[in-house]
């Protein structure tokens, strides 16, 4: 496995400075940040450290030649936004900026890109899935055409009361990928795996790494904290952040060995990038590299290559 870590976390860096940051530390990858410039509509977001919208034949091979000289690969395009928002304009916007994020990917020979499938907030399930069909069809048939793999996360983006009742992200559990998977039977539709969102809903995060060993495309390293006495007086039915917390790895309450022998039977041998948004290590710019290098060498415990050393 290729360890990296997903660049949002070094919003004030540029491209240049965020690759050689990673090749400094050790890093095999990074999943390279690709919002639209312009405002963040929400912490860890708007970070754009290619700029898509520009992105002609000779800024591509600068990246790439970059990235190569420093020995740090790209493990994906990201662009996390909710694709179904339910305003026509908004929908429209992101959706085409995903579009040109694929075909950016294309572009740059990364061939992955990490995003949400979306979702209308006040809509049950089933009105959700439909709009999926309505949606995700172009979109995959871009992907397809670029040869372009799409890496779902799994985090429900529901925090607080802007995103309530029922987040901004569909693909938020095994039944739910099901369903999806169901109605988008496309081998380059899969998940970007992030066992701490299955802590927070009490669900099971090992057992879908063998039920779904197929689709997982890409990893993220995040850890999240349980809080028990603030979830017994404020109860599953409120904002998550009211009772669970984003923590760097071993900070939390995942299980890493577990998690990561599971990868290891599936035979999985792909990215695993960092998801940095740990809030007691953002008062400095040094807290903020102190988080990664941190999470890297204790994830390191169960990831390191020694191939070269032999």
């Amino acid at each position: 496995m290729k360890l990296g870590f997903i660049t949002s976390i070094l919003q004030d860096e540029s491209f240049e400075e965020t690759i050689d940051f990673a090749a400094k530390h050790g890093f095999s990858c990074v999943e390279m940040a690709c919002w639209p410039k312009g405002k963040a509509e929400r912490r860890y977001a708007g970070v754009t450290h290619i700029d898509v919208d520009d992105l002609n034949d000779e800024k591509a091979a600068y990246i790439q030649n970059y990235c190569r000289e420093r020995n740090v690969e790209i493990s994906s395009l990201a662009f996390y936004p909710n694709t179904l928002d339910p305003d026509p304009e908004k929908r429209e916007a992101v959706v085409g900026h995903l579009l040109k994020v694929i075909r950016a990917s294309a572009k740059l020979k990364v061939g992955m890109v990490t995003t949400f499938i979306g979702r209308v907030e006040n809509a049950s399930v089933e009105e959700n899935l439909k709009v999926v069909q309505q949606v995700w069809p172009q979109i995959l048939k871009t992907a397809k055409e670029c040869g372009v793999r799409i890496a779902i996360e799994n985090c429900p983006m529901l925090f607080g009361p802007e995103q309530w009742p029922g987040g901004q992200n569909l693909f938020t559990s095994p039944e739910n990928w099901k369903k999806i998977f169901d109605i988008l039977p496309d081998e380059n539709l899969g998940i970007n795996y992030d066992p701490s969102h299955f802590v927070w809903q009490m669900m099971d995060y090992i057992q879908p790494i063998y039920d779904f060993k197929d689709k997982i495309f890409h990893v993220h390293i995040k850890d999240i904290k349980l809080y028990p006495e603030k979830l017994q007086r404020v109860g599953t039915m409120a904002y998550p952040l009211e009772y669970m917390s984003p923590k760097l790895p071993g900070l939390g309450d995942v299980n890493w060995g577990k998690y990561i022998s599971a990868l290891t039977d599936i035979g999985y041998d792909g990215y695993v990038c960092l998801e940095i948004e740990d809030k007691a290590f953002e008062k400095t710019k040094k807290d903020v590299y102190t988080s990664l290098l941190q999470s890297k060498r204790y994830i390191e415990n169960y990831l390191m290559d020694f191939s070269a050393a032999l």
